[in-house]
């Protein structure tokens, strides 16, 4: 029996780990496994257990006010050596590019414990782009013994960088086992979708966000005031769930709160998102877990960076880099919303990162490694 314990502490590692942990606990013959979250975020981290069932092992409440990186790291790596001291597990699986993904690969690693890196190989070959989290996930895969691209494009990066070929796989990403089974969940009554007051009948539903910290300042700033020159077509209602981060809520209230069009929420639990991505029109957002899972969905993204470590869908056709120009959103959402036939060639229900199965073919492969006796 292998002893795993999964680390994780963001929303959206919890999305694409909470569909593994239910994999991997289907077999109990097979598996003994843990959850430990560090609660790097911790109200969207506990949206995100609510809607997959999951009880975290060990709640480390790590989460501070206005959290440096640095203070952060040093946290997770001080809470989690005593919670591997007590565990002695066989593995420790992290999935991304979050600190909390770093600090785990490397607290395992002090321990000599075995690191499997679930959605591993994304690159941009620039670490400032996105920051920190391109260092974290060369890194990350640096200290890992098992490696779990989503794509062949990731495993290619991983194998030019000297990864060992017999312990990578190709398996898709969880991501979209997780999009998947909130969509089919919803479409069938089984989780129960919102109703929404304030949607304005008749507009096209734009969702947005955006809250990367490479655009805080000008670009941010930048993509607010083209949120409201779209907003004021009349046809159009913006709906932004804003980011809790002060660098995000204050261009974004300042620039378009009070706004005709323009619905401003707070951040909401996975399910509603979902809700949302399902019933919208377009999609604009720097986020990475958006760009994998709308194309499972039908809907076009406009990506708000100038490199992307997805390039997968780019080249698929299902999303487009926008950057931060406001001149730019503005022309290539009114492409989208005003020509038919580019709005069908984006919405070509296509998608590079999966089919829904990457957790089966995560758990086949952990179940083919010999158990480590930490006896």
């Amino acid at each position: 029996m292998k002893r795993i314990l999964i680390v994780f502490g963001t929303r959206p590692e919890a999305i694409k780990l909470c569909p593994l942990v239910r994999q991997l606990r289907l077999s109990p013959d097979a598996y003994t496994v843990k959850v430990c979250v560090t609660a790097q975020h911790r109200e969207m981290l506990d949206h995100a257990l609510d809607a997959f069932s999951i009880q975290p092992d060990y709640d480390l409440d790590l989460m501070q006010p206005r959290q440096t990186l640095a203070g952060l790291t040093a946290r997770i790596l001080a809470a989690l050596d005593p919670v591997l001291e007590t565990e002695r597990p066989d593995l420790v699986i992290v999935q991304g590019d979050t600190a909390t993904t770093l600090a785990g690969a490397l607290a395992a690693f002090y321990r000599e414990i075995p690191v499997a890196h679930v959605e591993a190989g994304l690159r941009t070959g620039d670490m400032a782009q996105p920051f920190p989290e391109e260092m974290n996930r060369v890194l990350t895969s640096r200290l890992a013994a098992w490696h779990f691209a989503p794509t062949a494009r990731a495993a290619e990066a991983l194998l030019r960088e000297g990864t060992a070929r017999e312990k990578l796989f190709v398996t898709g990403n969880t991501g979209i086992d997780a999009v998947l089974y909130v969509r089919d969940a919803l479409d069938s009554g089984a989780l129960r979708a919102p109703d929404w007051p304030w949607l304005e009948p008749g507009k096209h539903l734009v969702l947005v966000t955006s809250h990367r910290r490479e655009s805080f300042g000008p670009g941010l700033e930048s993509v607010m005031r083209a949120l409201a020159r779209l907003a004021s077509r009349g046809d159009v209602q913006i709906v932004y769930p804003v980011h809790r981060n002060p660098n995000v809520t204050g261009p974004a209230h300042a620039l378009l709160a009070g706004l005709p069009h323009v619905t401003l929420l707070d951040p909401l639990p996975y399910v509603p998102f979902v809700d949302l991505m399902r019933r919208c029109k377009l999609i604009i957002t720097d986020s990475g877990g958006i760009q994998e899972e709308a194309p499972s969905l039908g809907k076009p993204v406009l990506v708000l960076r100038a490199k992307t470590e997805r390039p997968e869908a780019v080249d698929a056709g299902t999303v487009k880099l926008v950057g931060v120009d406001q001149d730019r959103i503005v022309a290539e959402a009114a492409r989208l919303l005003d020509d038919p036939a580019e709005y069908a060639r984006l919405t070509r229900i296509h998608n590079p990162y999966g089919d829904g199965h990457a957790c089966e073919r995560i758990a086949e492969a952990l179940a083919k490694q010999p158990a480590v006796d930490r006896a």
